[in-house]
């Protein structure tokens, strides 16, 4: 199929709703000094709000899966970005750390209905079968986009508004991203047999399937190690990472200090993962999906091994930061196109739904157990050592996957 056809308006429509949703998802951190600054707060009270936040968009991923199934896409972007929006302009006013915690619930739901599970189930079925993988990977590589100027914007509104400002603004910009929506119309591609099943008879197929099992149990680890390093690798780096040489490269550049190099790392990882997420969905369409993904994670594996293994300079921390990029979001395409390549394309959003589910309950750990071993060892060595052991967890267990789809009932 010709280029053109690849890029549709669904996969332009899609992407953007995904780079706008995920900019200001990947800003949270910035807001971690500011807001225990202005409360007298302890690093760890913001830190749990966006653990709870972690949780709360798995949790709500499934549900929105189903809701967009049952009610049409839209519908559920539209109520996810409403959450979305008011989860941020309530928080703007929020002056107790409990009150953080119940609103990120709300974002976190906003999130689940503005993400990929709802955004990457239109676009994989706007998608033809030969250009599905590459669609999947070209939409999560925007997400990534958005984590790379994200933070950045964020800290540059800070310069000239309160914090309470920059969640309003950023609550305008999520109702903004509803602009796309008209791009959005996609047909229900999905065979006769799969549109006369109903959507529990997929759910309790696929949920006794083991290879659905192997599948949720991988992407665990995934979203540990996502979200440890989003939330604590730049205090990681500031505290255990040696100092930038004044008349190196990076000072030259601007970047003199290690909390300047923590922050950088997290963008060159974001642009990393940009070509990355592209490339996996490219190979997805070559190659087995199970066995590209056994191989991200095991690279993932023996790059963070590595990294600890080895003293941490400035330039350790940027050759592990574009490693890690290159494998960050590429299991999200091969991930989400195995599910749909196994189960079908009638319910995928709220397969991937649950499959989504165990990456945030992985999210939350990571988030928690750095802030928790922190606090009980004075570093981040232990919990980076479970980080490498459920990476290599997860590249084991996808080999077992059986990758052939699934016979319907009707079809049985």
């Amino acid at each position: 199929m010709s280029q053109s056809k690849l890029i549709t308006p669904v996969l332009i429509g899609g992407a953007l709703i995904l780079m706008l949703s995920f900019s200001v998802r990947a800003s949270f951190g910035v807001f971690q000094i500011p807001i225990a600054t202005e409360f007298g707060w302890p690093r760890a009270e913001f830190s749990l709000a966006i653990a709870i936040q972690n949780l709360a968009w798995g949790i709500g991923q499934p549900i929105f899966g189903a809701l967009a199934e049952r009610f049409g896409d839209r519908r559920a972007i539209i109520v996810g970005a409403l959450m979305y929006a008011a989860g941020l302009v309530l928080s703007s006013l929020a002056t107790q750390p409990w009150q953080h915690d119940l609103l990120e619930i709300l974002v976190g739901f906003g999130i689940a209905g503005t993400g990929f599970g709802v955004i990457l189930a239109v676009v994989g079925r706007a998608a033809s079968d030969e250009n599905r993988s590459l669609a999947l990977g070209i939409a999560t590589a925007a997400g990534s986009a958005g984590q790379v100027f994200g933070a950045p914007v964020a800290e540059m509104l800070l310069g000239l508004f309160p914090w309470q400002t920059v969640f309003l603004i950023f609550a305008g910009v999520i109702l903004a991203s509803l602009l796309a929506l008209p791009m959005l119309r996609t047909p229900r591609l999905a065979s006769r047999a799969e549109l006369e099943e109903s959507m529990g008879t997929v759910l309790v197929r696929a949920f006794k399937d083991p290879s659905y099992t192997l599948i949720f149990l991988g992407f665990f680890s995934c979203g540990y190690q996502l979200a440890f390093i989003t939330a604590h690798f730049p205090a990681m780096v500031t505290e255990m990472c040696g100092a930038v040489p004044p008349d190196s490269m990076l000072a030259a550049l601007g970047i003199e200090t290690q909390s300047a190099l923590g922050a950088i790392a997290i963008s060159v990882i974001g642009l990393a993962n940009i070509v990355g997420s592209i490339y996996a969905g490219w190979a997805g369409k070559r190659w087995s999906k199970k066995y590209l993904l056994a191989g991200i994670y095991t690279g993932r594996t023996i790059a963070a091994a590595v990294f600890i293994l080895m003293p941490i300079t400035p330039t350790s921390v940027l050759i592990f930061s574009l490693v890690m990029g290159a494998l960050w979001l590429a299991t999200v395409p091969l991930t989400s196109g195995l599910v749909a390549h196994i189960y079908g394309l009638r319910y995928m959003g709220t397969l991937y739904g649950f499959v989504f589910l165990s990456h945030q309950i992985g999210a939350f750990l990571g988030v928690w157990l750095g802030g928790k071993l922190y606090d009980i060892y004075g570093d981040y060595t232990l919990v980076w050592w479970v980080g490498v052991g459920v990476g290599a967890f997860s590249a084991i267990v996808h080999l077992p996957v059986r990758e052939r789809p699934m016979q319907t009932a009707s079809a049985a």
